[in-house]
């Protein structure tokens, strides 16, 4: 068992309280193991499918759940306020994603004082900073939809755009996805570390045995991960090259912008676009053809299946322990399409919205 510290010398963090927007699954903690849930935000319907997953899981293991959350993405002073919270009030563990490395000292006090520490959804950096992290295998999702873009083309010349995440600051999703989606059309991303490294002209191959082709990375922008951004990066790519008919994007709202600049140009008929997210919306996407192709997350899982963890240490168990060779459980993914490619598995629509968040 771990070495549990009291928190009476930090008993003035209970005044950060007011700080955190907090929700509790039920009353005082009383005898129940606690655990706190520390989110980005609460208006992205990505974490509050993780909060809904995590408050039934909780339920259901007879644990005090509270929530918190940064006010915005990069909000990560009241990320640390509500860690410091977690610590005052003698929580089990902590289930956070993290808006930042700034994060991380807080969560390094809360291991030194006892609590099991959980990232979800993004590895914190380092990673060994959390006990334990349930996330996608973001390069295998990215894998996903370029082995689908490879197919789809069938020896057609691929003009890519590449709507990435950020360009002023290196994180492993934006990277992952982007070298899995490379990777996936055959193309060496040129570097372990950073975007845009890949050679920008020479031949992808199809994964399923079908015709390869000829390749021209057009752009890499960066969209923040935003319908805005999206728009606007691809209003770029398509100045500098119109003749794009491959489109990678970091997530669906970088899809959605990216599919409206597309319109207003009138080109999106002639454009796959393939993205990562699995929400209900993206699904609904897919059917309508705006996407091509989804490679799907379950945020609901990563977050239910953590509140499982601390619960279960909480109760003197053993913690979750990680696959040989792996720094991370994998929570899983799919590829969904409407128009399926032979040889390459893949699920329907219907099937996707069976899992799909955010509906």
């Amino acid at each position: 068992m771990r070495r549990r510290r009291t928190a009476r010398g930090i008993a003035g963090v209970v005044g950060l309280l007011a700080a955190s927007t907090l929700v509790a699954a039920c009353g005082g903690n009383g005898d129940k193991t606690g655990v706190s849930l520390i989110l980005k935000t609460q208006t992205n319907p990505y974490f509050v499918s993780m909060k809904n997953a995590a408050l039934e899981q909780a339920r259901a293991a007879d644990v005090h759940l509270s929530v918190a959350s940064g006010t915005a993405d990069g909000d990560t002073q009241n990320q640390i306020n509500a860690i410091d919270t977690a610590i005052a009030r003698g929580d089990a563990g902590i289930l956070i994603t993290s808006n930042g490395p700034a994060v991380n000292a807080a969560l390094r006090q809360a291991k030194d004082f006892g609590l099991f520490v959980i990232a979800l959804d993004t590895p914190l950096d380092p990673i060994e900073t959390a006990d334990v992290t349930y996330a996608t295998d973001n390069f295998q999702a990215g894998k996903l939809i370029g082995e689908y873009a490879a197919a789809r083309l069938d020896g057609k010349k691929a003009v890519i755009a590449m709507l990435d995440l950020y360009d002023d600051q290196v994180v492993s999703v934006d990277i992952e996805r982007d070298h899995g989606f490379l990777s996936g059309m055959g193309i060496d991303p040129g570097s372990k570390n950073l975007n845009g490294r890949e050679k920008k002209s020479g031949s992808y191959k199809s994964p399923t045995g079908g015709k390869g082709g000829k390749y021209q990375i057009a752009c890499h922008q960066a969209t923040q991960g935003a319908i805005d951004g999206g728009r606007s990066a691809m209003e770029q790519c398509l100045s500098r090259n119109p003749g794009i008919n491959v489109v990678y994007t970091i997530n669906e709202p970088a899809g959605e912008g990216a599919h409206a600049a597309l319109s207003a140009a009138g080109k999106a008929d002639r454009v796959l676009i393939v993205s990562i997210d699995g929400s209900c919306k993206g699904m609904d996407d897919v059917d309508k053809g705006i996407f091509a192709a989804d490679a799907t997350q379950y945020p609901g899982k990563m977050a239910a299946l953590g509140v499982k963890a601390v619960a279960a240490v909480g109760a003197g168990d053993r913690p979750p322990s990680l696959p040989e060779g792996k720094d991370f459980l994998d929570t899983g993914t799919r590829l969904v399409t409407a128009d399926p490619v032979k040889g390459l598995k893949s699920q329907t629509v219907e099937q996707g919205r069976k899992a799909c968040w955010g509906g």
